[in-house]
């Protein structure tokens, strides 16, 4: 039998949970908890894909017009980035929340935001540092998928840093 969900089943599911809230046996914060979970878990999942060059799995996970904007501020389609781990360009070896992930939740769509430490070799140039970064889950026929990332650097030398975006001239 098929796991499916169709239209109706998502109604259903949708009234079922609205009638335990309603009665007390579920709190919608736990419910909403429950979704930030979920969230917490795919977005872990595709960290770990990321680690693991599995781009079948980022790919499943990322909506085909997911945009990142990466750390040097160069925005990438989702097939450019994909494109790049699994053509060794971008390797990643490792990625990891360093802090929790804060899950903001609107209806279908849903904003992660948590600290980041990032070991990877781009272009041939082996990068290691915290970031933070944000990202931007849709539900799309009842999926989570990421739409946007932004990760934002952390400098490990800020006077470096501070250099590099003073006014030329």
């Amino acid at each position: 039998m098929s796991r499916r969900r169709t239209p109706q089943r998502r109604v259903l599911a949708a009234v079922a949970l609205a009638l335990l809230v309603a009665t007390g046996v579920v709190t919608a914060s736990s419910a909403s908890s429950s979704q930030a979970d979920r969230l917490r878990r795919i977005e872990t999942t595709r960290l770990q894909a990321l680690v693991d060059a599995n781009t079948a799995t980022v790919r499943r996970l990322t909506a085909p017009d997911f945009q990142l904007i990466n750390p040097a501020g160069a925005p990438l389609s989702r097939d450019d980035f994909l494109g790049g781990v699994q053509a060794g360009v971008i390797d990643f070896l490792a990625l990891e929340p360093r802090s929790p992930m804060a899950v903001r939740l609107s209806g279908d769509s849903a904003t992660l935001r948590y600290r980041t430490r990032f070991d990877l070799v781009a272009g041939g140039t082996h990068v290691t540092h915290d970031a933070w970064t944000t990202a931007l889950y849709e539900r799309r026929r009842g999926h989570w998928k990421i739409v946007w990332a932004q990760t934002t650097a952390i400098p490990n030398r800020p006077d470096l840093f501070l250099d590099s975006i003073k006014p030329l001239g």
